[in-house]
């Protein structure tokens, strides 16, 4: 961590007038005692307030101020994507504009990055100030995605995190992905750490990324983070295994039709045989569909082979990404 001097701090504004400049104030006196050089980008996401004008009047009193203006709101994932494109700091900081991540925690993530040698360390929120219906889904949406990515991290709604540049530089964000940076990352082997924050109560203003309809989409996000993790470099594997599946049923059920079927001729003779229909029966419609069904998936693993090769040959993308090297 000797070769860190520089930090990158992302902030997604979005109708946070009143926000801005008490929390930059507590921000800019924090990070002068970090030792670092340090940037703050604020992401100004469509705003309908003076929020712009804010940020343009900060910008005017401090050289380490970035602004970005979105043309329309794009949401917070996107916000990030941007700061995360124009930061040029060693390490990359988030957070929220509300007020609700306090600064002070900045210097315990920054120790605890160096001391462990982190790649990626997460903010955990453990006396949150939220309704309690919104701590009860978020603590079992975090139980959900902590089992279906084999990640555990208690706390992924939390906006605070710091991570080393080259962690994002090759990532792609869109949808709510910005919730799955840590999975997203896990994916090239960081090491990542929880550190708990304090989290204060908004001081104006009300939510404006946080709304619980945005579940949805999240559990979509997590059904893609979840493929990207298992089945992105080998999709056969994924489409093989269900086709391998859906074929064997359907053959199985077509041969215990057929076999009950030449049961009956053997055991009652050829008017038996004829008379026990299976051509007709829903079962044998079932067979037709789960094998045909399996020709698709088996199809369906082949195109996703070749399309990731296409992926990574024609970018010249890595299958690998390298920590360091020794010579």
């Amino acid at each position: 961590m000797d070769d860190v001097k520089s930090l990158s701090v992302v902030i997604p504004v979005f109708n946070e007038e009143q926000n801005i400049s008490p929390l930059f104030m507590e921000l800019n006196e924090v990070l002068r005692n970090t030792n670092l050089a340090y940037e703050v980008i604020y992401i100004d996401d469509g705003s309908t307030d003076h929020s712009f004008q804010t940020l343009c009047s900060l910008k005017a009193s401090y050289n380490c101020v970035k602004i970005i203006q979105f043309r329309r709101n794009f949401g917070q994932t996107a916000a990030f994507a941007a700061g995360f494109d124009y930061a040029q700091g060693d390490l990359i900081l988030t957070m929220d504009a509300d007020g609700q991540n306090d600064p002070r925690d900045i210097p315990g993530l920054l120790s605890t990055m160096v001391s462990g040698d982190y790649d990626f360390v997460s903010g955990w929120r453990v006396d949150r100030k939220e309704p309690i219906i919104r701590r009860v889904i978020s603590r079992i949406a975090n139980l959900i995605i902590s089992r279906s990515t084999h990640l555990v991290i208690h706390d992924r709604g939390c906006s605070l995190k710091l991570f080393k540049r080259d962690i994002v530089k090759n990532l792609r964000l869109y949808g709510q992905l910005h919730r799955f940076l840590p999975e997203l990352a896990s994916a090239i082997g960081v090491k990542i750490a929880e550190v708990a924050v304090n989290d204060r109560s908004r001081r104006s203003g009300k939510s404006k990324y946080g709304s619980i309809t945005r579940t949805p989409r999240v559990v979509l996000d997590l059904i893609t983070v979840t493929y990207l993790l298992t089945f992105f470099t080998s999709p056969m594997r994924l489409f093989g295994s269900l086709a391998i599946c859906s074929s064997f049923s359907g053959f199985i059920i077509a041969g215990i039709l057929a076999g009950t079927k030449i049961y009956q001729g053997i055991t009652g003779g050829w008017n038996a045989f004829q008379a026990y229909q299976i051509g007709n029966r829903p079962l044998l419609l079932l067979a037709i569909l789960l094998i045909v069904i399996g020709v698709q998936l088996l199809m369906m693993g082949f195109l996703g082979e070749m399309i990731m090769r296409i992926y990574y040959e024609s970018r010249d993308k890595p299958t690998y990404f390298i920590k360091q090297v020794l010579e």
